[in-house]
């Protein structure tokens, strides 16, 4: 049965989100070596309620906001920006799951909203096929982020026909969800990211499984808009506030960057000192990286709340892919910045800044921030002047 909800959290509690940043920053090194999260910090990650952000209120969850869920990522990721990674998509794809069926959600989320979902959606990979009892799924997904950590994977793939074809030309732009739970898929130990390595985003394989219908669902209804009536969250379609969201963990660690390079010229800048801030140049570029962090922070942070409050339109869905891509262009350009300015970061690919900077780099060329699409899509949804 649905679960009461009177005494649900509207929000990340702020003393709890402050214990898992220290737990996830004790740990970060130790994620970047092992190329995952250690279980420490998956549990502080559980207790600050990443994965029942998104949540229907029914199942106990949040109902939350784009905003808090963006600020408590980039607050995250000062600390960790692997642990940001995951804790960002464990929300996102809670967000996902309440486009299901109700009897998938009661499968999902009957005992606990504390639910880790991982998810291999874009681009679609695998066939799914119908028959009297369902949908058969199989195949092998890349970049499946904390596969190994979820309890459930969404995975998407083309809706695969009956009949044989005679053309190259795929058989479907049909694309399915399905749900499935996380034993049902061997993990490939394929992850060897230059950035965010502890996020184990692994290659996950499925043989074929019979999935109910109640637990899959078009890619389009889990991509688009929600119906009217329901939560906020639970409405607009996932372009609008996958950008921001993406590019939250590379805010974070970009600031954690900039605050470690800064503390390290100081702390070498006295009289008579060699740091690099004895060099002009080395002033303007710090001058220049922490302005545009901060700038894109702000940025982000209007696009999330518009998100949260603002009509959706085509427009409003290609403003915000823009501030995303353009802010994660941004974050990654401040980064080399620094690095330039100060090269001796190169030679320490052990420090918190390299990490740092590999962090940011690596969210920079995800798919979802590429630049060039982003600003074709923007261009074209700008409406045309009355009268023209």
């Amino acid at each position: 049965m649905p679960k009461t909800t009177h005494e649900a959290e509207t929000g990340f509690r702020q003393e709890v989100l402050l214990h898992a940043a220290t737990v996830a920053a004790r740990g970060a090194r130790e994620a970047d070596s092992e190329r995952r999260l250690n279980e420490r910090t998956m549990a502080a990650l559980d207790d600050a309620g990443f994965a029942r952000h998104f949540v229907p209120r029914r199942w106990g969850g949040r109902e939350g906001t784009f905003t808090d869920a963006f600020l408590a990522t980039a607050q995250l990721a000062e600390s960790c920006a692997s642990a940001a990674w995951c804790a960002m998509l464990w929300a996102a794809h809670a967000r996902f799951a309440g486009r299901l069926p109700e009897e998938a959600q009661q499968e999902l989320w009957g005992e606990s909203p504390d639910v880790r979902i991982a998810a291999a959606i874009m681009p679609p990979s695998g066939t799914v096929r119908p028959t009297a009892d369902g949908w058969l799924i199989e195949g092998q997904w890349r970049m499946a982020s904390g596969a190994d950590h979820a309890d459930w994977l969404l995975l998407s793939a083309a809706e695969a026909d009956e009949a044989p074809h005679r053309t190259a030309v795929p058989p479907t732009s049909r694309f399915r969800v399905c749900v499935v739970p996380r034993s049902a898929v061997t993990v490939l130990d394929t992850w060897h990211g230059t950035g965010l390595r502890g996020t184990a985003s692994n290659t996950v394989v499925l043989a074929e499984t019979l999935v109910p219908d109640s637990r899959t669902v078009p890619l389009t209804a889990l991509l688009g808009g929600g119906p009217r009536g329901g939560a906020r969250c639970h409405r607009v379609p996932a372009h609008l506030v996958g950008g921001p969201l993406f590019c939250a963990p590379a805010l974070g660690s970009a600031r954690r960057a900039v605050a470690t390079w800064t503390e390290r010229a100081v702390r070498l800048h006295s009289p008579g000192g060699v740091g690099p801030l004895i060099r002009p140049a080395a002033a303007e570029r710090l001058a220049r990286a922490s302005a545009d962090v901060d700038a894109v922070g702000l940025l982000l942070t209007e696009a999330v709340r518009r998100a949260d409050t603002e009509e959706v339109s085509p427009h409003a869905v290609a403003r915000n892919q823009r501030d995303a891509a353009v802010g994660a262009d941004r974050l990654a350009t401040a980064m080399d910045l620094l690095l330039r300015a100060d090269g001796s970061h190169l030679r320490d690919t052990q420090s918190d800044f390299h990490r740092h900077w590999r962090d940011v780099l690596t969210i920079a060329s995800h798919g979802a921030l590429r630049l060039e699409p982003a600003a074709a899509a923007f261009a074209g949804s700008l409406p045309v002047p009355a009268g023209v």
